[in-house]
């Protein structure tokens, strides 16, 4: 299996190029059967990413651009009626019959609809008009947002941030990373060479794989204690939620998983714990006027609480 993953991240690599930290990262999110919100400037590959995951991992792939003109209705769909019939019909929306879901710039549309996108991230089933109607398995968001250009945007609330389980960031291409890139596109468009890897069915298992790996007692207390210290520190106004600790070991399991181990260690939480929780806390006012950033703080609080011995 661990052969699958890393040809998996090969594939992927063949479309982004040097970014193989947030490919692992996003896979490793897949794979905890979780959300992704990648907030980053244009331009970085986000679409591609999402694009080329879809395709090594054999997922039904789909993609909304957020405008404030979209609609409820268009994420969850509509029922209309038909004069042949005399009944009414399910017209599903974007989220029916996906694997993997690019919601592009999701803070340039409305509060209605964002709230309509994060319920089916969060049931995996739809509701309109009384009927029910399940999502395919599995059902992953990856979520964009640029944070330039605000003009026109609507911020996430916290409680539908929070339903992420991980919050990153691409960034630039370092110089021989660009180089690859101009060459690569001279003459062919990379996505085209990406190929599948596994199926869906493979991926379902592996995600199965993912929940089976053991977190013991002593992981748990780590995750505890972290999770304790981030609600009692003078510079966050507001900790991690119990869901951002379930979320924690989930990601830390996901972590153990890639690199080959049915068991989660302390270092599988400290890999994981900022992209996390990072977008889970709320800085104090003291915090924000001596320019600390979340991060600081929750590196702070891994060097200040004692990792577990992984012997033990």
């Amino acid at each position: 299996m661990e052969k699958k993953l890393q040809a998996i991240i090969s594939e992927v690599q063949k479309a982004v190029i040097g970014k193989q930290t947030v490919i692992e990262k996003v896979l490793m999110a897949l794979l905890a059967d979780g959300h992704i919100l990648l907030d980053d400037i244009p331009g970085v590959g986000k679409t591609t990413l999402a694009l080329a995951l879809s395709r090594a991992l054999g997922l039904q792939y789909n993609r909304i651009q957020f405008t404030p003109d979209v609609l409820p209705s268009d994420i969850v769909g509509f029922s209309v009626y038909n004069k042949e019939t005399g009944g009414f019909e399910y017209k599903s929306g974007v989220v029916t019959n996906t694997n993997l879901l690019l919601g592009d710039e999701i803070n340039r549309t409305s509060s209605k609809t964002q709230s309509a996108l994060l319920e089916a991230m969060e049931e995996r089933q739809v509701t309109v008009d009384g009927r029910t109607y399940p999502l395919q398995t599995p059902f992953t968001v990856i979520a964009t947002q640029n944070n330039v250009g605000t003009a026109g945007t609507q911020t996430l609330p916290y409680a539908q941030m929070d339903r992420f389980l991980v919050r990153l960031s691409i960034g630039y291409p370092d110089y021989e990373a660009q180089m690859t890139i101009l060459r690569d596109r001279q003459n062919a468009e990379p996505l085209s060479a990406v190929r599948e890897v596994v199926t869906r069915d493979e991926v379902v298992r592996m995600q199965r794989e993912v929940r089976a790996v053991t977190a013991k007692d002593i992981v748990l207390d780590y995750i505890t204690r972290l999770t304790m210290a981030s609600r009692e520190h003078p510079m966050l106004e507001l900790g991690i939620s119990p869901r951002g600790a379930l979320f924690l070991d989930r990601m830390a399991k996901a972590h153990a998983y890639l690199d080959g181990r049915d068991y989660v260690t302390g270092e599988d939480v400290q890999a994981v714990f900022c992209d996390v929780c990072a977008h889970r806390v709320i800085l104090s006012q003291e915090a924000r006027l001596g320019a600390k950033s979340a991060q600081d703080v929750l590196q702070e609080l891994l060097h200040r609480v004692d990792v577990p011995d992984r012997k033990l």
